[in-house]
């Protein structure tokens, strides 16, 4: 195999060996450089940027990504310029807990949304990445963008690695839709929820999806959904004799939208402040002295913040883990439970 490339041009150039003969151009192309995505690929071979020669027929585009490749034959790749991102970049504050040339570790405070979508075009982490990154993002798909692989609600705090390269893009996403079940990938989350928990460990295995009369919720459905696994621990329960609340750890084997806030009400012990999924659960906050009562409602978000993340680096393959302490809000409502 050959393989070369100009750094001017951006011209990548490869042989088709024997092993290869038959397979479709586009996995061909994404088996021999791996720093890109097949889906990348695909996109450029649809948008003529990929041509091919053979023994007998000169140089030649080919926008068909299913096109069988012979023995011999020569592809030539051309990568335009990343475009300019859309949305544009913000300055907005970052707690940025580690960076490199491929990815970045950020520490998400409550409120901010990660990506933009209607009614939040502005404002959003991605913004902020973007203005962050500037050039050190190489293209993402061939938009200069930050590659978003797992999110948290605009109401959840914590830790959220961000590619910055196609190729760690690539590598993130494998580990994450693998959820860790043969890798180092780790999620752990901290949660304030209502109630003593009957089993103090365990699991939550269910089907979640969309809410059948109200699109924008999630729901455990009977059938029909996708699978979703929560490991739960009770560290700590609040109230003396009547325990009123208690601190779990939530740890993701799967990650589906609101999963934790979804299984911890299924299980009937709802995040506190959860004003989508624990609406039952707010005459709770009568049996709490006053002043912590009017501090859960005014705060206007749930008790989750994700406090451990770990992975394979997608390109060194060091095995990084992260952890965060909860956030000052958070621990103003910890302290005031203990003192029940």
């Amino acid at each position: 195999m050959s393989h070369s490339r100009s750094e001017e041009d951006q011209i990548l150039r490869f042989d088709v060996d024997e092993s290869e003969a038959g397979k479709r151009l586009d996995a061909v192309i994404a088996a021999k450089d791996d720093r890109f995505s097949r889906s990348r690929f695909k996109s450029l071979i649809k948008d003529g940027q990929v041509s091919l020669a053979t023994s007998d027929q000169p140089d030649r585009t080919i926008d068909e990504p299913n096109h069988r490749v012979n023995a011999g034959d020569r592809i030539t790749v051309t990568l335009p310029p990343a475009e300019d991102p859309t949305p544009l970049g913000e300055d907005i504050p970052l707690d940025v807990v580690f960076e490199d040339d491929d990815l970045i570790v950020i520490n998400k405070p409550a409120g901010l949304v990660v990506h933009p979508a209607a009614g939040n075009w502005t404002g959003t982490l991605v913004n902020a990445l973007i203005h962050h990154c500037g050039e050190s993002l190489s293209g993402i798909g061939g938009v200069r963008r930050p590659g978003i692989v797992h999110r948290l609600d605009k109401e959840t705090s914590g830790l959220l690695v961000v590619a910055k390269t196609d190729a760690a893009h690539k590598g993130l996403s494998e580990q994450f839709a693998d959820h860790g079940r043969n890798g180092p990938l780790t999620r752990a989350y901290q949660a304030l929820v209502w109630g003593e928990l009957r089993n103090k460990k365990g699991t939550i295995d269910t089907q979640i999806g969309r809410a059948p009369h109200n699109r924008l919720r999630q729901k455990v459905l009977k059938a029909g959904g996708r699978q979703a696994i929560t490991h739960y621990q009770v560290l700590e329960e609040f109230g003396v004799g009547d325990v009123i609340a208690s601190r779990v750890e939530c740890r993701l084997e799967t990650g589906r939208t609101h999963q934790i806030r979804v299984h911890m009400a299924h299980i009937g012990h709802p995040l506190i402040g959860d004003l989508e999924y624990g609406q039952g659960f707010k005459s709770k906050l009568n049996k709490l002295p006053e002043d912590l009562a009017c501090s859960i409602e005014n705060r206007g978000r749930q008790s989750l913040h994700a406090g451990e993340l770990g992975f394979a680096h997608p390109i060194s393959g060091e095995e990084m883990s992260f952890q965060s302490e909860m956030p000052s809000d958070l621990n103003t409502i910890t302290e005031a439970l203990q003192k029940i």
